[in-house]
């Protein structure tokens, strides 16, 4: 992966003289290449990573393991976009091994989950079983450890 990219999946709001001196390169070409990688579709945006143990919000993140049928001609694509296009589904994985694929779903209670669940993933055609894990703490997402206090991003690029 190019240096850039690296430095940007750590810390993707990090200045760009700060960025320049870590990769011993111009920030005009830093900033030239940034763009690029935008247009050509390789960035396809910027969120931030949110310790929800620090938000007054109350929300509930479980993973879904699904079984599903592949459609002729489709695969598995077609029950793919039509679960990515639920808002409680922040991420849909084709998996290797026991099951198919891998949701992460968001709702405001536990409850508003098993719903999700029961009345919209399981009642699809080809959805043959599903098993929910709820998230009970997280420790570290996206290669960051939640709950400390400012994050060393030369940690993030390897030469």
């Amino acid at each position: 992966m190019d240096q850039i990219l690296q430095v940007l999946s750590g810390n993707a709001r990090m200045d760009l003289d700060k960025m320049a001196v870590m990769l011993d390169m111009p920030a005009e070409e830093i900033q030239k290449k940034i763009q690029e990688y935008e247009q050509a579709g390789v960035i396809r945006g910027y969120k931030p990573l949110l310790d929800y143990d620090k938000i007054d919000t109350e929300l509930v993140e479980a993973i879904i393991e699904v079984r599903v049928s592949p459609q002729r001609d489709f695969g598995f694509e077609e029950i793919a976009r039509i679960i990515s296009e639920y808002n409680e589904v922040s991420s849909v994985y084709l998996m290797s091994g026991g099951y198919d694929l891998h949701l992460r779903v968001v709702g405001k209670t536990f409850k508003d989950i098993a719903l999700f669940v029961a009345q919209r993933l399981a009642v699809l055609d080809g959805v043959l079983s599903t098993a929910t894990h709820f998230v009970l703490s997280r420790y570290k997402d996206w290669g960051i450890i939640l709950g400390e206090n400012g994050i060393d991003e030369r940690r993030n690029i390897s030469i």
